[in-house]
């Protein structure tokens, strides 16, 4: 699974190749925690549905994306939270 939930709260993780499929996922979760924290350090590919998602849920990144592509072109779109 790419789109992983933290059970104690924390940030939604999004890690490796994020499908078209995690989309429903991704938005199932942020509904459900009310959550709007979602750490992309480990996400390496992600489907525009679930870039989509993201911006249409304002959410908080923490950041750099795990992919250059992303990093350059989406990142400053959302409001960062720089991880260590």
């Amino acid at each position: 699974m790419t789109v992983i939930s933290d059970p104690s709260g924390g940030p939604i993780q999004l890690e490796g190749d994020c499908t078209l499929e995690d989309s429903e996922t991704l938005l199932a979760m942020l509904v459900e925690s009310g959550n709007i924290l979602v750490d992309w350090r480990k996400c390496t590919k992600i489907h525009a549905a679930v870039l989509q998602v993201l911006m249409a849920a304002r959410v908080r990144v923490i950041g750099p994306s795990g992919s250059p592509f992303l990093e350059s072109y989406f990142h400053r779109g959302f409001r960062a939270v720089h991880g260590g």
